[in-house]
């Protein structure tokens, strides 16, 4: 098994054996088996840097996809682009705007003053356990571009991408857009905060408040700068 898969392996069953009840079992046997969680150690990250770059770049892989792909595909493809989320969380939120927008409550989930997301308020759908969306700040021109589309679906977008001879770089567009961002001047934290992440740190639980209009000043930016290299 590739680490990966071997790590959501050991995952499910650590789970299933505190269902079960027998956890100190399944950990003794695990350590007899000499099996432990998957470590991305420097190394491996240099190599995922070293792959990602090897399949050219982004930007153009997204200018692709907007020229090929019918309307409402082509615009969810830039909404992940310009978003950083999850591609899973995309869709929720691309199809909760394509919803709301029809139903006359987009402002239940979109600031328009803020020009902002706010997935926190629908936790059901974007507060997990470990991988959560807290807000994005997208322009309103793009969300006017959203309301006019259809719902869409991951299976849609594989079918999509396959018969235009397109890879699958869905998950490179989160790690562009973070890049993206510290390279124009948000910090990681800052960074961490769009992507749902808050760390361990003392500082990132108990004393990071940065200023939303800041934030979503220096992040909307950043945001019109990623959209501007789409342009021919």
């Amino acid at each position: 098994m590739s680490e990966r898969r071997r790590g959501d392996v050991l995952r499910a069953l650590a789970v299933l054996s505190k269902y079960l009840g027998c956890y100190d079992e399944f950990t003794r046997l695990r350590k007899a088996c000499g099996l432990s969680w998957e470590r991305r150690d420097g190394f491996q990250s240099f190599l995922r840097i070293v792959r990602r770059n090897a399949k050219g770049d982004v930007v153009e892989w997204v200018r692709n996809c907007v020229g090929c792909l019918d309307r409402t595909y082509a615009t969810f493809v830039k909404f992940v682009y310009l978003s950083g989320l999850r591609l899973g969380e995309a869709i929720e939120s691309f199809n909760l705007v394509v919803r709301l927008s029809r139903e006359g409550r987009l402002n239940e989930y979109y600031n328009g003053e803020m020009q902002c997301l706010e997935h926190y308020r629908f936790p059901e759908k974007f507060i997990r356990v470990k991988k959560n969306a807290f807000i994005s700040f997208i322009p309103e021109s793009i969300i006017s571009e959203v309301c006019k589309c259809r719902t869409v679906s991951e299976s849609g977008l594989k079918r999509r991408l396959a018969k235009n001879k397109l890879e699958r770089r869905l998950r490179d567009l989160r790690d562009h857009f973070a890049t993206f961002m510290v390279f124009h001047g948000l910090l990681r934290e800052e960074v961490d905060l769009l992507q749902g992440r808050i760390g361990k740190s003392l500082f990132m639980k108990h004393y990071f408040s940065p200023s939303l209009k800041d934030l979503r000043d220096k992040t909307l930016g950043a945001v019109n700068a990623l959209l501007s290299k789409l342009s021919p």
